[in-house]
């Protein structure tokens, strides 16, 4: 197979990710219409003149070397990840190349590990284990054989220990929902769970799907200043509302007595559904809104004849004194699993570029940290 890439036009891209059962929002054409600091164009990889394989391409410029790229494909390309990696990939650095990219970024969405509810709870009642990597494991041989690819082929990985870094997470947590009906996925939930949705409901917590987006991000903001992390302007929210159409994505307001205690949004393509922000009030904990909210959108997800509902990352801390674990603990109780996937990875194009810039991002994460 000889495969070539280039250009295709936004409804063409749109065409191939539609016929698609899993692929990630984060590939469709319309997220570009979302990250609006990047500049990004679709490309197809064509065997003779039938499209195989697409990708969105952001496009990120060097400081003070703006006729150079980093060319970055969050989760993605949506290519066949099980053929020979160097006849997809080997075309697509070729053509980012002679566009001016200094390197190639891309998160194959490809497991490695996964890890059962079961083993995840025991591992954080275990004083002995610190981390998910510390667990057996079910283990993807896919996932092992694009990670071996890609190292042979120069690609350098980027995921940091903590799983989270200047990309996507490479842990995140996914409740399977093919052939399950809501009394299956009730059953699948812990006590905690069960317990919190019984007391939402007996509370009177009600749940919509609504467009106040204004309402949604002054909860938000409020979950940033109690959570500790930087908020998104209510700006970025219009935009990838107005992206993504509501096909694809849906706001959850849960209110109790009148007042808003919790919301969610929620993105689906295909038969994969995540979700992808949310926010509580500080007042009114004992409502339950969150986990009220959650079960909406796993219902909707479900009856919509999705696969995966996907609780996004996590990390791979299982340390009971560690913060994040409050988390995990969380997404896990909904009786789903932890998957880690190959992460992210980087092929330098222009080396002396791709170390500057390398340089760069490290001074500009040891100036936020301080």
């Amino acid at each position: 197979m000889t495969l070539m890439v280039g250009p295709i036009s936004a409804d063409d891209h749109l065409a191939f990710v539609q016929d698609q059962r899993i692929v990630s929002f984060l590939q469709s054409p319309e997220w570009a219409r979302v990250k609006t600091e990047w500049r990004s164009e679709s490309l197809g990889w064509r065997d003779g003149r039938q499209l195989v394989g697409a990708g969105l391409v952001l496009h990120r410029p060097v400081p003070r070397l703006e006729r150079y790229t980093l060319a970055y494909l969050p989760e993605g390309p949506v290519i066949d990840w099980t053929g020979d990696l160097d006849a997809w990939l080997g075309p697509l650095a070729t053509y980012l190349r002679a566009n001016g990219a200094f390197a190639i970024r891309l998160g194959p969405p490809v497991r490695t590990h996964v890890w059962t509810a079961t083993q995840v709870k025991e591992g954080v009642a275990d004083p002995a284990v610190e981390r998910l990597t510390d667990l057996p494991s079910q283990t993807d041989p896919l996932g092992a054989l694009v990670t071996s690819r890609l190292r042979d082929g120069g690609w350098l990985p980027q995921s940091p220990e903590d799983g989270f870094g200047a990309g996507h997470p490479q842990f995140n947590f996914e409740l399977p929902l093919a052939g399950k009906t809501e009394d299956d996925l009730l059953r699948g939930m812990n006590q905690l769970w069960r317990r919190n949705l019984k007391k939402a409901a007996k509370a009177g917590v009600e749940v919509a799907v609504g467009n106040d987006l204004k309402a949604f991000h002054e909860l938000y903001v409020e979950t940033a200043a109690r959570d500790q992390f930087t908020p998104r302007p209510l700006k970025y929210f219009e935009t990838m509302f107005a992206a993504l159409g509501p096909g694809r994505i849906r706001l959850y307001l849960a209110h109790h007595d009148g007042s808003l205690v919790s919301a969610a949004i929620m993105v689906r393509v295909g038969a994969q559904a995540w979700y992808s922000y949310g926010a509580s009030s500080t007042a009114k904990r004992e409502v339950r809104g969150s986990n009220a909210c959650q079960w909406a959108m796993i219902q909707d997800a479900l009856a919509a004849g999705c696969d995966v509902y996907s609780l996004r990352g996590i990390t791979p801390t299982l340390d009971a004194a560690d913060s994040h674990v409050g988390l995990i603990q969380f997404k896990v109780g909904t009786g789903g699993q932890a998957v880690r996937y190959v992460g992210e990875w980087d092929l330098p194009l222009r080396p002396l570029v791709y170390r500057a810039f390398d340089l760069y991002m490290r001074q500009r994460e040891h100036r936020r940290k301080r």
